[in-house]
């Protein structure tokens, strides 16, 4: 798998050499026709200075092969050659350094001819009754054309070569938070979960060390809630395992009615038991990934009909329940076994917690789309301190005979699900307001 170091160098390398080849292509075209520019131009020069030259000299011969002047007699500039002739095409001068064949003169200004297979650049002036003619040999031109381009060349790459070097520099330094984080991690200790404190740190990085803080926080609350459930898992059965062997014992050594009533509640204990296990394997589900999404739809009047069927049995009979003559027939938004559950676990904690036969009341109304159920149970209430610990694992007040577990699987639900949970405690019960969402119409 390729660094992110060596990505970045390449990614920004790439760009940086095409915009350098962009912009040494452009500076070494414009150098090139400048240069161009100045070889024609110092043609013209030379023209210009035979033909002043020229004005000075004796009469020169009308025919024949004219006169043989050397390049420093015309004031030629070395590897160049000069022609001079009259109006009729007569060769009148020229420098030695002349190639053997004749200038092409008849066309004025800049022209580009073959002379002995060699291409050559001209310039032809007329003045007074002369063509001045000037030229210098292509492959001069190219060649030293070709030693400036390189020249300018050689700066440009050495400048790009130490701009990626210095750029695999910087990117390694920008780079040395993460690596100070990842160095951080990998001196932890398996289970340590302390946050990570890493200065100075970039302003990007931030919010990747406190997602990485809250993750270690969320574990190590998870862990903790694990531990929790693990201790008072164990303080919890232990109980009704003394009680059920206890009973039992006592079955063994005693006859009759004594025996009877032992071994009714060894099985009352098997019973809450049995109870335990399953609100803790429920609990468990709700808190983990589990998916409960049976395919099952209820709406509010069904889940209401099912949870009270499903509540302590014996004591069903106490629940007061009217469908009111407005009720939306949407479905819950919700898996049908979790708001049945959790709708249960309040009817059970109300009925335990009513006395004697004493009713406990369940309404049911729908604004807009949600659903509210109200249990309102006839006992002394609660606590106002108490309020706030009635959905932690296992607490129980002093009145109570559950196992603790049933508030907070609705809890549990709650948080799943996006519902939510109200109590209101008065003098003359406790009131659970526990609203689900509906699916649109």
């Amino acid at each position: 798998m390729m660094s992110l170091r060596l990505r970045l160098t390449l990614t920004l390398g790439a760009a940086f050499a095409l915009i350098w080849a962009l912009a040494a292509a452009w500076m070494l075209s414009d150098l090139r026709n400048q240069m161009m520019f100045s070889l024609d131009q110092r043609l013209v020069a030379s023209a210009r200075m035979v033909a002043g030259l020229m004005e000075q000299l004796p009469a020169l011969p009308s025919k024949g092969e004219g006169t043989h002047f050397s390049a420093q007699e015309l004031s030629i500039p070395g590897g160049m050659a000069c022609q001079v002739s009259s109006l009729r095409g007569e060769i009148l001068a020229r420098s030695h350094t002349d190639p053997q064949q004749t200038l092409e003169a008849e066309k004025l200004g800049f022209h580009d001819q073959m002379i002995d297979g060699a291409p050559w650049r001209s310039f032809t002036l007329v003045r007074d009754d002369l063509r001045i003619t000037t030229a210098d040999r292509q492959i001069e031109r190219e060649a030293l054309n070709m030693s400036i381009l390189l020249a300018a060349s050689v700066p440009v790459g050495v400048a790009l070569l130490g701009c990626l070097c210095l750029l695999w520099l910087g990117i390694g330094q920008g780079l040395a938070p993460l690596n100070r984080m990842r160095d951080a991690l990998m001196r932890r200790s398996a289970d340590s979960l302390e946050p990570l404190q890493i200065q100075p740190l970039p302003s990007e990085l931030q919010p990747l060390l406190d997602t990485q803080n809250q993750l270690l926080q969320r574990i190590g609350n998870t862990i903790e809630r694990e531990r929790r459930l693990t201790g008072d898992a164990a303080h919890e059965l232990r109980s009704p395992l003394t009680a059920i062997k206890t009973h039992l014992q006592v079955a063994r050594m005693t006859e009759g009615a004594a025996r009877d009533q032992s071994l009714a509640r060894a099985e009352e204990g098997a019973d809450r038991l049995h109870r335990t296990l399953e609100q803790l394997l429920l609990l468990a589900r709700v808190e983990g990934s589990l998916s409960f999404d049976d395919g099952v739809q209820c709406n509010a009047e069904q889940v209401a009909t099912l949870a009270i069927q499903d509540a302590a049995s014996g004591d069903r009979q106490r629940i007061r329940f009217k469908v009111p003559a407005r009720l939306s027939a949407a479905p819950v938004q919700m898996p049908a076994m979790l708001s049945i559950a959790a709708l249960r676990n309040l009817l059970d904690n109300a009925l335990r917690h009513t006395p004697g036969n004493g009713p406990v009341e369940l309404s049911v109304e729908t604004v807009d789309n949600r659903v509210q159920f109200v249990v309102r149970d006839h006992g002394p209430g609660i606590a106002e301190d108490d309020l706030q610990h009635l959905t932690q694992r296992f607490w129980r007040n002093g009145q109570s005979t559950g196992c603790g577990l049933g508030l907070a699987i609705v809890q549990a639900i709650v948080q799943r699900c996006g519902c939510t949970l109200k109590f209101d405690s008065k003098p003359d019960g406790l009131r659970v307001e526990l609203t689900m969402p509906l699916q649109p119409a």
